[in-house]
């Protein structure tokens, strides 16, 4: 469910059309993504928009109740992914609700993206910077 207002059409359309328990995933430059996923780029360069600008965006937007991250995000890239825990957990305590944490390989975290109503391509460069959000309700 939508929060607030976005910038970009495509991006904002899909956050508004979200339902209880739909994903969107949120990726680097590198993660492959399915043909049959609506594909929302906003990569310009690397580096371009950041994974962390376009976490903070989408946070301002939606409301989630859930994320899925590869374990290896914090194993190769720990200061990102505790850049991402700390939204997350900021997030909590905005919205008074507890959020889901789940972690799964990298190799299971791109089939997940299957299911994702969309996926959010930008310029991070940074190894295995991408997460799945899952749409929680604002009531």
């Amino acid at each position: 469910m939508k929060k607030n207002a976005l910038i970009n059409a495509e991006l904002s359309y899909v956050v508004a059309t979200l339902g209880h328990t739909d994903e969107i995933t949120i990726c680097d430059a590198g993660l492959p993504i399915p043909d049959e996923t609506q594909r929302i780029d906003l990569a310009l360069i690397p580096g371009v928009p950041t994974f962390i600008d376009t976490v903070k965006a989408v946070l301002g937007e939606m409301q989630i109740e859930g994320v899925v991250m590869a374990e290896e995000f914090a194993q190769v890239s720990p200061d990102l992914h505790q850049a991402l825990i700390t939204l997350i957990r900021n997030e909590e305590l905005l919205c008074g609700k507890k959020i889901t944490l789940s972690y799964v390989s990298h190799e299971a975290f791109k089939v997940h993206t299957q299911d994702s109503k969309a996926v959010i391509r930008t310029g991070e460069c940074t190894p295995y910077a991408n997460v799945i959000f899952q749409s929680g309700v604002v009531f």
